[in-house]
């Protein structure tokens, strides 16, 4: 039997009986085994040495499954707290800080739904308006009868509906993503050029990551306008490139590009110094290295001295495209948890952080059409999961080369995880990592 975690903290029950029953728990993706419900046992100070945590990340590093892993976790505004491990590289001496820098990839959707999120706050949009009335190629959209079929007229079928800002935020415009399709429509994602990321700039990798990405935002809009939809609108959660056509969406709707916007009202009023999509030359010494997992071997994808993040890219990529440190993605978990406010300083209105952090699915879901990992289904709010049950109150996403981010709302416990290597599902990190984090947490709070 689980404990049931929606129920007050017991403290009569032993210190065994929570972790094993934690220990229980399963989960798909990252987030799914964070049973928090409303515990009773949060604190300023709790946990203070995370002791299982550290231990889970001494082993992966120390057993040479990664070259390293910075854990970060805090409570509310409380300062956070670093466990790192490891170094840059496999070969390199330099060891990893709160300050290393890693390829967040999509740990930038939440940014990007946050900011749009900023744009329904400023009154300039809701979540109901129709993509077409700020991208006019957007309307009148075909649809594909059979997923990942044929792009014939005999499989296209008119959009039921208008995509809408909510559908981009939940992944349920119907969109598809070059890394999700197959068939013709993937074929097209990427001879369109329609591949919003970068991976490496080494001949052998390429060879797994094909394609050249579409040189400006506004085109990228333009050619994925002219594909066919793979699902009706509002009807299913389908992952997406939803979130790098909202960084154009913001362009456009806040006449400032993109960059700008998140350094003005992200970046800046949150102190993260070292967040963007460029690494500057003079901080290569602290970007990591990035690896491909083949076989379990760890073989070199993106090496610091000759990375594609000292290069700027073709276009800033919304879904996929920011580098962080450990240091820098707390400060933005931080504001999450203060409800909009860090340190004294409002970033945003706490009613807007709500509901950005709620489940925003539409009313138009066909049943099993929400997001699913195994048999569990949950909530999506501005691009990133919403818990729901015995994890309601979670927020945040996981990244493609293992990092995670995370952050429990009603508690206020964040927690992410850098680590660096692809595929992210070669190793079961993002799973394993916040049920370590939880097993510390029931443990101290039986001592």
């Amino acid at each position: 039997m689980f404990q049931d975690f929606s129920k007050p903290f017991d403290p009569a029950l032993s210190r065994r009986d929570l972790i094993r029953r934690a220990a229980l728990l399963g989960g798909g993706a990252a987030a799914t085994a964070l049973p928090f419900g409303n515990l009773a046992f949060a604190q300023s100070g709790f946990a203070a040495s995370w002791p299982q945590t550290a231990a889970w990340v001494n082993e992966y590093v120390d057993d040479g499954h990664v070259a390293n892993m910075v854990a970060t976790l805090g409570w509310r505004q409380d300062a956070p707290q670093f466990h790192a491990r490891g170094t840059h590289t496999f070969e390199g001496r330099d060891r990893v800080t709160p300050d290393s820098i890693y390829r967040i990839y999509s740990m930038t959707k939440p940014v990007t739904g946050i900011a749009t999120m900023m744009l329904v706050e400023d009154g300039l949009i809701t979540l109901e308006t129709p993509l077409a009335d700020i991208l006019p190629a957007f309307a009148n959209m075909q649809v594909q009868k059979q997923y990942d079929g044929a792009i014939t007229a005999d499989n296209l079928e008119p959009a039921e509906r208008a995509i809408t800002i909510r559908h981009l935020l939940t992944h349920t415009a119907g969109l598809g993503y070059n890394i999700v399709q197959s068939g013709p429509i993937q074929q097209a994602y990427v001879s369109e050029g329609l591949i919003p990321g970068q991976v490496s700039k080494l001949p052998a990798a390429r060879a797994f990551f094909s394609g050249e990405v579409v040189p400006t935002m506004a085109e990228f809009a333009d050619r994925l306008a002219e594909l066919p939809l793979v699902s009706q609108p509002g009807r299913r959660w389908l992952y997406s490139v939803s979130c790098d056509l909202l960084g154009y969406v913001i362009e456009v709707v806040s006449g400032q590009p993109f960059t700008q916007f998140l350094q003005q009202r992200i970046f800046e009023p949150c102190g993260m110094t070292d967040t963007g999509w460029r690494v500057p030359r003079s901080d290569l010494d602290r970007l990591t290295a990035n690896y491909f997992r083949m076989g379990g071997i760890p073989l070199p994808l993106d090496p610091p001295t000759m990375s594609i993040y000292a290069d700027e890219p073709a276009w800033t990529f919304g879904g996929a495209g920011l580098v962080s440190t450990p240091r820098d993605y707390d400060r933005f978990l931080q504001m999450l948890a203060g409800h909009g406010l860090i340190e004294g300083t409002r970033v945003m209105e706490e009613a807007t952080v709500r509901t950005a952090t709620s489940n925003l699915f539409p009313d138009t879901l066909v049943s099993g059409g929400g997001f699913r990992t195994g048999t569990e289904e949950y909530g999506f709010g501005a691009a990133g999961m919403v818990g729901s049950g015995p994890i309601e109150g979670v927020f945040g996403w996981a990244g493609a080369a293992g990092t995670v981010g995370l952050v429990q709302m009603n508690l206020g416990l964040r927690m992410n995880l850098m680590t660096q290597y692809m595929p992210a599902e070669s190793m079961p990190v993002q799973t394993d990592f916040p049920r370590i984090v939880l097993r510390d947490a029931m443990a101290a709070a039986t001592t």
